[in-house]
């Protein structure tokens, strides 16, 4: 397919991905939307131009009927950008975290085993989908590390569209003569996401004023910048061993206390935590009577000489 000249969004779109390319091989998440196919764009043009080896991989989810035949379409589509693509089936299992979570851990993994160790994975979120992610850590109560939003760059994938709106990346799809595919369940009121994009927002933007996705997506990074110091302050203090030192974790600073519990609590394998479990556990420390155990999602929080522990709850 013939190259058309780049509007202002295509270009905005390119110099987006320009800034985070590092000269690494790269491979792009493609979903068909309008902002992971303006991102493939960007992308086979960098290439072309960089010399840089890319391809895109379509995830097929399995959850909608005839969604082989989409994935298939899709990547046929990059194929004709001279962007290669692959689909890559997977299975998404329910584990008690709802379908939307479940479908991104599978997605995510299957993205993670198809990357080379050179390559660095490209990822299509936009601003919008920034201020999504903002408003529903604001919802959860998870605290500073939930406003954070999702990061630039982490675990070998980049998002290099945090900076535009979604609908620059219509935009420059418009330009360039390309059609995207809204998938249906971007309109499923079912899920929070969806709500949240469709209702709360507009909500927001008309009773606030527009710029509100905007301004979310500047707290996050804000968020982040302070999360990210009280994390590393916290790593400091981190365990060697399983259990957790009630008196260690007590002489130091709430907010750091309760980051070092929330960072223990993850690496011992609880599920989806939030503040509200944090507090629960860090009451074992603080507020100590003589308490059997704390429960949060996959572990179970006990108290044992001045020790925590964390175990697998007993099934029944």
């Amino acid at each position: 397919m013939a190259r058309r000249a780049l509007g202002p969004a295509g270009l905005a779109v390119l110099q987006a991905v320009e800034s985070a390319h590092a000269g690494e091989p790269l491979l792009v998440a493609c979903s068909g939307g309008a902002d992971s196919l303006a991102l493939a764009l960007a992308v086979a043009r960098l290439a072309v131009r960089t010399g840089s080896p890319a391809r895109a991989v379509v995830i097929d989810h399995a959850l909608q009927d005839g969604s082989a035949e989409h994935s298939r379409q899709v990547a046929d589509q990059l194929c004709d950008l001279a962007l290669p693509a692959e689909v890559i089936r997977v299975d998404v299992v329910p584990d008690g975290s709802g379908p939307e979570a479940a479908a991104r851990d599978a997605r995510y993994a299957a993205l993670a085993r198809q990357l080379t160790p050179e390559e660095r994975c490209y990822l299509g979120h936009t601003r919008d989908d920034q201020a999504e992610t903002v408003l529903l850590g604001l919802a959860r109560g998870s605290g500073l590390r939930s406003l954070a939003g999702m990061p630039t760059t982490r675990d070998g994938f980049v998002r290099p569209l945090l900076g535009l709106s979604r609908e620059q990346t219509r935009q420059s799809c418009r330009e360039q003569g390309i059609t995207w595919w809204d998938d249906p369940q971007n309109a499923d009121s079912r899920f929070t996401r969806v709500r949240v994009r469709t209702a709360v927002l507009p909500v927001l933007e008309a009773e606030l004023g527009p710029g509100v996705a905007a301004a979310l997506a500047r707290t996050a990074d804000l968020a982040r910048a302070d999360a990210d110091a009280l994390d590393e302050l916290a790593r400091a203090h981190a365990p060697s061993g399983p259990e957790l030192d009630c008196g260690e974790v007590l002489a130091l600073p709430a907010a750091l206390g309760q980051r070092l519990l929330r960072s223990w609590l993850l690496r011992r394998g609880a599920g989806e935590i939030n503040s509200r479990h944090v507090l629960a556990v860090a009451a074992l420390i603080t507020d100590w009577h003589g308490q059997k155990w704390v429960e949060v999602p996959g572990l179970r929080v006990v108290r044992r000489n001045g020790r925590l522990s964390a175990e697998r709850p007993v099934a029944g």
